[in-house]
């Protein structure tokens, strides 16, 4: 049974990442400083894993914390990391540069060496389609050029220079840049979904909000894009599929001793804001 070390666990996307992974038989180790998370969520989450929670452990804590982290790898050795744990919001991080490269990009480097140390070589990384930064054209493939256009787009794209150049350097490490731009949705149980910390950053919490009374209306930003409705078309996934994508990644990296470092996109078809805000308001 695979053992996997889930950073940044009890947030959105890795609480239903952790919870596919039970469900394919994997036994899972979560870290999470609780910065942008409730500790809440773990109780949520053993809840809806049933007779299956015995395979999952939270722990605080940093991925900074270099003792920590040895001890950790030390105990458990993890066969696979996926890595989540990072500040996302990009106009928190133009404001907060030096605080996002050291917790992003410093506490990817603190992981590497940890998972050098103990020879652990598989790792998924959560990354995001913040890396191609304003593109003039969709789809967006794999092979377009990189730019990112804020301090949390380069904290990405830097993190997945620094995994292409240590895959190159050694040939054992296995890695999978899965980018993808909106999450979206919560667990079928309606027990777990997206609940973040303060004023949310993202359209969907912003809009449960707004239908639970807690703020008086939605505001939708530019109304003469060229499309159906004139609002921006976003591109999002349900965080089941993601969840799915991820657990998917980990089982590549198990089987293909050849991997290297590749990037892959997960995503779907785009909805325009307002049309997509009113299904939602609807259903």
């Amino acid at each position: 049974m695979p053992h996997v070390f889930v950073t940044g666990g009890l947030g959105y996307v890795a609480s239903h990442t952790t919870l596919v992974l039970l469900e394919h038989g994997h036994s899972v180790v979560m870290l999470d400083n609780l910065s942008n998370s409730f500790e809440r969520v773990y109780d949520h989450m053993k809840k809806i894993a049933g007779d299956k929670a015995d395979g999952m452990k939270f722990v605080k804590g940093d991925m900074r914390d270099a003792p920590l982290m040895d001890r950790l790898f030390a105990e458990e050795h993890f066969d696979a990391v996926i890595h989540f744990a990072g500040s996302k919001a990009v106009g928190e991080s133009v404001e907060r540069p030096l605080e996002y490269y050291a917790n992003n990009f410093c506490g990817a480097v603190a992981l590497l060496e940890a998972m050098r140390k103990h020879k652990c070589t598989n790792l998924v990384f959560s990354s995001s389609c913040t890396v191609y930064g304003m593109v003039e054209k969709t789809p967006i493939t794999e092979e377009f050029p990189l730019a990112a256009a804020s301090p949390y787009g380069r904290t990405k794209l830097f993190q997945e220079e620094m995994y292409r150049d240590v895959a190159a350097a050694d040939p054992s490490w296995r890695m999978l840049l899965l980018r993808y731009f909106n999450p979206v949705g919560a667990h079928p149980s309606g027990d777990l979904g997206e609940h973040p910390l303060g004023v949310p950053n993202n359209l969907m919490p912003y809009l449960h909000q707004v239908a639970l009374g807690q703020r008086e209306f939605l505001r939708v930003f530019g109304g003469d894009y060229p499309t159906p409705d004139g609002t921006a078309i976003r591109d999002y996934i349900h965080v089941m599929d993601l969840a799915e994508g991820h657990v998917a990644a980990v089982k590549l990296l198990l089987q293909d001793a050849q991997l290297g470092c590749k990037a892959v996109n997960l995503g779907g078809c785009g909805w325009c804001v307002r049309f997509g805000s009113a299904l939602l308001c609807a259903a």
